[in-house]
Formats: structure tokens, sequence, C-alpha cells
């Protein structure tokens, strides 16, 4: 039986974080009902169409390195959208998360982890800058994903997460746990989020999709006594505005 692992710390707030908000304006279209970043280019660009193959567990059952495997898992969505391919090695996914946390398996902190990506290049690539949303806005997070490819997600883990992955059933609000998890979702619709996690490609923010999203990230709040649960857009240096998200 596959075991899995947590390992994301909880939020650290730097007032300084630029918001996605600040830079919109009122000629931005809506975006659409739903949008899948792997289904609607990386597949085709690729020519691959399984996501075992391009988003491995990358050590995440035996480490709780997964704010690492979720940047992963964004360099080679980006990389797919641009026609190039490339999957980070479990050892390198493992190098780097040991290299931050000191040797020691002991989890990262989300913030962090995008501070140093931003500063020095991971798997190959850096991103510019970072950008926060308010999950609570469900069509800036659709947009960010539409536009941007992809959402760095860091939440509070709910009781039956893995009873419910095992079971392929989507992730429901539950009582939370002491654990937190990071993941890289690719896309929405009405019912739920699809993201990268564990080795493979999960419809698992469910059902109800961004609400539901959102009730927990409003019980994560009330448990943690944070102002604001945030999500990180990142600008990558091969393309002009690559950013993902993160709710942590």
């Amino acid at each position: 039986m596959a075991t899995y692992r947590f390992g994301k710390h909880p939020p650290k707030i730097d007032y300084r974080t630029l918001r996605f908000k600040t830079y919109l304006t009122p000629q931005l279209a809506a975006p659409p009902p739903a949008y899948d970043v792997l289904t609607t280019r990386v597949y085709q660009n690729l020519g691959v169409s399984d996501p075992t193959k391009l988003f491995p567990m990358d050590g995440n059952d035996t480490l709780g390195d997964c704010t690492i495997a979720a940047v992963a898992h964004a360099v080679t969505t980006y990389r797919g959208l641009v026609k190039n391919q490339h999957i980070a090695s479990k050892q390198a996914v493992v190098k780097l998360y040991l290299h931050l946390t000191g040797g020691l398996d002991t989890g990262l902190n989300v913030l962090d982890v995008l501070n140093y990506w931003r500063q020095t290049k991971a798997f190959g690539d850096n991103i510019l800058a970072y950008i926060s949303i308010d999950p609570k806005n469900h069509t800036h997070v659709e947009q960010a994903i539409n536009l941007f490819g992809g959402v760095y997600v860091g939440f509070q883990v709910q009781q039956n997460c893995v009873q419910e992955f095992d079971a392929r059933k989507p992730w429901t609000p539950g009582p939370l746990t002491s654990d937190g998890h990071a993941v890289f979702a690719i896309g929405y619709d009405q019912n739920a989020v699809t993201v990268l996690t564990w080795g493979t490609r999960s419809r698992e923010l469910g059902p109800g999709g961004m609400s539901a999203l959102t009730k927990r990230m409003q019980s994560y709040r009330r448990k943690r006594s944070v102002p604001n649960i945030r999500r990180a857009s990142i600008l990558s240096s091969f393309r002009p505005t690559l950013p993902t998200w993160r709710t942590d």
C-alpha cells in the first residue's frame, strides 16, 4: 500500500507580499467556466498524456518534501507550455529539499520556498516574483490558473485526506489535523479543482470546487488565527508572466 507524507509548515506572513488584485484592470476578461492547462496545452505540446510520467512522487512517499515536489511540478508544467519537456529527478528534488532544511526531514514553509526560488534557480528555472490572491475571490483564483498556468497551493490537511486520495474521491471539508500539504493546481471547473500531488493528477478539491476550497481556508484561518490565506503567483524566467498561486 502506498504511503504519503506531509511537510508544509504553518503560514508565514510578510506584509510586503504583492497582491494579485492590485494589478488587475476592469478590461481583464472573465475566466472560462472550466480550464485545465494539461489537457488544453501541455499534453499536446509534449506528446505525453500520462501524469504519472510527467509528475512523479518525487520522494513525497517517504519525506515531507511536498513544497519542493510542487515546485518541480510547476517547472514541468511551465516548460510544457513552451514545448520543452523537463522532469526533475527524485534525487534533485530530495537534494534541494534537504539543502533547504539543513539535512533534516523537517518540512518547509511555503514563503521561504518561494523566496528561495525567486533568488536561486530550482530545477533550471527561477521566478521573478510571486503575488498573493484572496482565496475568497473565486474569479481571481480562476483567472490566475487560466492566465498563468497554475497555482501553488499550501493548505491544512483534513482528517480523511489520505483515505479520500486512496479512494480517488475529492478532498472535502472536515476536521483539520496539525499537518500541512503543498500541491500544484492546474485546472478547475464548477465541481472541483485539479491538482498535482503524490505522483498523479487528481481532481481533489471538491465537491463544489472553489466554494468547498474557500470553506476549508476559512476554517484554517480560524484555527490558526492568521489574517489571510495567501496564494502566490510567480513570474517565470523563461516566459514574461507565469504565476502560481498559494493558499498558505
